[in-house]
Formats: structure tokens, C-alpha cells, sequence
């Protein structure tokens, strides 16, 4: 890629073999690489030469990974930091949410993920680096208030999903969606994708039940959007409406919001429509 030309890459990983790897590929792939083994070395590497990302494993001799990141985020602030682990327990998952990393990402991973993996990280916009408040971090209660971007959806979906990796993977796609659609429609209909209002987002877990609480900054969901749609769409084309916002970029509103509901046990609205929680019952 000519545009990561320019773009430091520091590999911390305590497995020789594998931390070699992975910099042979981002290498053939334009990118300049640092490597660090362990904690302390990766720190120093990070004050003599800086980074645009930090793949970051967290299970390091001495000084964890966890550690590391909360260090990396005084030393190189602006250095967008991938945490890669074996380690999948909900607490480790939220500390690396506490401590503002942009990814999560287990291991193993194919080769070729790699690299997409890191061209993804660095080609997203500044907005996606805008920090996430964290104000309950429990595996049973997480709570975050977020900034009305799509990126910070982004990857507020992919660690809440994260969070219920082991689901079925029919049940977990259907409460992705759901949760997604939900978070979106929020951003963009209340926030108005204005990066000075932030969303609060709640996800409760019990073992008979997933709870998520989205309020929302604004005039609410757009809930009316089906009902327009319905009426604006040629009786041959009934999704025109849905693709003409897809092209414009624009989430689907209403629409989305029904087919939400068909993923989804409970969807219950407040009065003022600009809270929403969504209930998905475990057998």
C-alpha cells in the first residue's frame, strides 16, 4: 500500500516466532517495524521512535500487556493500540476497554487478517481514536458513554460482542445486529453525529438474559422513517428507500429499527422515545 508507506508498526509479542511473522508480513506490505519482547522494551521503543499502531500482546513476562497500554496512552497518545490475546475472560477484555484500546482482537489470526487488521486500524478517521468513558466495567454490568460517531460504534460493537463470544453463533449474530442498529440509528437521529453529544449505552448479563440500554442524546430514534418509507416506495421497489440512504450513506432509520425487532425478544421504547432497551432471553 503506498499510503502506509510512512506508518510505524510496533509488534510486542514475547513468542520470537510469531512476533517475527507478523513483521515480515506488514513489512512486505510497506509498513516500517519496530519489535519489542516484553513490556519494558516495548516502552522504550515507544519513546525513542514513536508509532501509528501497537499491536500488543497481553500476556508478557513481567510487565503485562494491560500495564503497557496504560502507559503507551501517556507516551504516544495518538499511537492507536490492538491489544492480541489468547486470553478471552470478560475481565480482561474490560480492562483493555478501560484502557482505551482501539481493538481487541483473539489469537490465533490468519496471516492475511493481519494485515487487513492494520490497514483497517490505520486507515480509519481521526473520530475513531475518541476516547470512551467507562463507568461500570463488570463482566455482569458494563456501562459506556460514547461520543455520537460511527466510528466509535464501530468499536463499541465489536468489544460488546466480545463480550458474548461464547453464545451460539445464530443467537450472538442476531443480538450483533440488534445492537448495532440500535447504537447507529442513536448517533445518527439523536446525536446528529455530533461528536460533542455522547450516547450511554448499558449491557447487563444474567444466565437467562442480555439486557442492552441505549439512551440517546437527542430528538430519539427515528421510528417514523418505515412509515415515510412505506408510503414514498413504488409497490415494485419496496426497499428504495433503504438503498437510496445506503448510498447516501445514511443508516436505515425506521426500517432498520423494524427488522430489529424481529431479532429480539423485548424492544421497549420510553415515552419520549430517546431510550431504548433491548431484551434477548437465554434458554
Amino acid at each position: 500500500m503506498a499510503t502506509s508507506s510512512a506508518r510505524r508498526v510496533l509488534v510486542v509479542d514475547d513468542d520470537r516466532a510469531l512476533r517475527f511473522f507478523v513483521a515480515a508480513l506488514l513489512e512486505e506490505s510497506g509498513y516500517q517495524i519496530d519489535q519489542a519482547a516484553d513490556g519494558v522494551e516495548a516502552l522504550r521503543k515507544l519513546t525513542e521512535h514513536g508509532a501509528d499502531l501497537v499491536l500488543l500482546d497481553i500476556n508478557l513476562p513481567g510487565m503485562n500487556g494491560l500495564d503497557v497500554l496504560a502507559q503507551a496512552r501517556r507516551l504516544a497518545p495518538r499511537a492507536r493500540v490492538v491489544m492480541l490475546t489468547a486470553d478471552d475472560t470478560p475481565d480482561t477484555l474490560l480492562r483493555a476497554v478501560r484502557g482505551q484500546a482501539h481493538r481487541y482482537v483473539r489469537k490465533p489470526m490468519a496471516a492475511g487478517r493481519i494485515v487487513e487488521l492494520v490497514n483497517e486500524v490505520l486507515e480509519a478517521s481521526e473520530a475513531s481514536t475518541l476516547p470512551i468513558e467507562v463507568v461500570s466495567a463488570t463482566p455482569e454490568w458494563v456501562e459506556l458513554v460514547a461520543p455520537c460517531s460511527l466510528e466509535v460504534a464501530e468499536r463499541i460493537h465489536d468489544f460488546v460482542m466480545q463480550l458474548e463470544a461464547h453464545l451460539p453463533d445464530d443467537l450472538r449474530d442476531s443480538v450483533a445486529q440488534a445492537f448495532r442498529e440500535l447504537l447507529t440509528n442513536a448517533m445518527e437521529w439523536g446525536g446528529k453525529l455530533d461528536a460533542t453529544r455522547t450516547v450511554r449505552i448499558a449491557c447487563l448479563r444474567t444466565k437467562r438474559m442480555l439486557l442492552y440500554r441505549i439512551a440517546d442524546p437527542g430528538e430519539g430514534f427515528d421510528i417514523e422513517a418505515i412509515r415515510h418509507a412505506a408510503i414514498c416506495n413504488p409497490d415494485d421497489d419496496p426497499l428504495s428507500h433503504a438503498r437510496v440512504r445506503d448510498e447516501l450513506g445514511i443508516r436505515p432509520g425506521g426500517l432498520g429499527l423494524v427488522m430489529t425487532r424481529a431479532l429480539v425478544v423485548e424492544l421497549i421504547f420510553n415515552e419520549k422515545r430517546n431510550e431504548v432497551v433491548l431484551i434477548r432471553y437465554l434458554d
